[in-house]
């Protein structure tokens, strides 16, 4: 050391050979509190060789790795085979799957405005069964699936954990029933489509019957509304050559003008009140022509009354 007290020369690393003294056990207790990885870099400087890659590797990511491999192609084939789309089916998603068995399945579904349609009916549009979990159902899917139902004009849906669905719909109001081509249809007010006659729940509702009838249905129904004391006996409208109506009652053919329908069936009800004309043997009345009332007989009736002239014809002669 100098007068200063500093050390003059080079100072021998700890763990060198040759190493000693008070500095060379300083370094070297250094050196043995340094992590070993450090260490280690010093042993490559020296030349000697380092861990390989497979040694620095956690024991046994090899066969992790190959089972993951192995698990991913059975997965591929398992989907490619179409089984999982049956296990899907069978059993639901495996999320779903998974909630259930969490107790997060759907086991109530609430519906408040069901007017028309029948509770089961909306589960399937919505796409809503036991393999349904609470978690997993996607609302806006559902919501939307419901607003294709021609009969649901709106819906909300929402989820109360941990088993529970709440929708609320607003239904379309049916107005009339239209037949087309052999077909019955449920109708709006506004002639729009939104539902099929497919039990005697409509049974009920107007009837109206031919081309563009169901756009012409507030002709019809006021028609109806004009025939006061008739109107309960009206069964059905036939909508003819897209210009004039034909009403059906009780088995009888009501034939109206194309212009002013209302007045002529007005006429109607004065003669049934003065005539009782419809309780005769008839099976059409024509009032197409302002002047003058056309009937025609049953075919029974008509066959009476040409007898009834042949004889009147033959008591005349004699």
């Amino acid at each position: 050391m100098d007068g200063g007290g500093r050390v003059s020369g080079p100072l021998s690393p700890a763990g060198f050979p040759g190493a000693t003294g008070p500095a060379a056990r300083l370094v070297g207790g250094v050196l043995a509190r340094l992590p070993r990885f450090l260490r280690r870099s010093d042993s490559m400087r020296r030349g000697r060789p380092g861990p390989s890659m497979a040694e620095r590797l956690p024991r046994g990511i090899g066969a992790l790795g190959l089972s993951t491999a192995f698990g991913a192609l059975a997965l591929a084939g398992f989907v490619a085979s179409g089984r999982y789309d049956a296990f899907v089916i069978e059993n639901g998603r495996p999320l779903d799957i998974l909630a259930r068995v969490a107790g997060f399945g759907v086991e109530r579904v609430t519906i408040s405005g069901i007017s028309r349609m029948y509770e089961r009916e909306v589960l399937a549009a919505a796409g809503i069964d036991w393999r349904s979990s609470v978690p997993f159902l996607d609302v806006a899917e559902v919501r939307a699936r419901l607003l294709r139902v021609p009969l649901i004009a709106s819906v909300s849906v929402r989820k109360i954990y941990p088993r529970e669905i709440v929708i609320n719909q607003v239904e379309r109001e049916p107005a009339a029933l239209w037949q087309m081509n052999g077909e019955i249809s449920v109708i709006a007010a506004d002639g729009t489509i939104i539902d099929t006659m497919r039990d005697d729940r409509y049974a009920s509702l107007p009837l109206v019957v031919g081309d563009d009838a169901n756009t012409k249905l507030g002709e019809y129904l006021a028609l109806v509304a004009a025939a006061g004391p008739l109107a309960d006996r009206i069964r059905a409208g036939t909508y003819v050559s897209g210009r004039r109506w034909t009403l059906k009652l009780d088995g009888v053919d009501i034939r109206l003008p194309e212009i002013e329908p209302g007045a002529a069936l007005a006429r109607l009800v004065e003669l049934e009140r003065a005539n009782r004309l419809l309780e005769k043997d008839i099976i059409a009345v024509d009032l197409r022509m302002p002047d003058r009332v056309v009937v025609r007989l049953t075919e029974e009736a008509a066959a009476a009354r040409a007898e009834a002239q042949k004889k009147t014809k033959k008591g005349t002669a004699t």
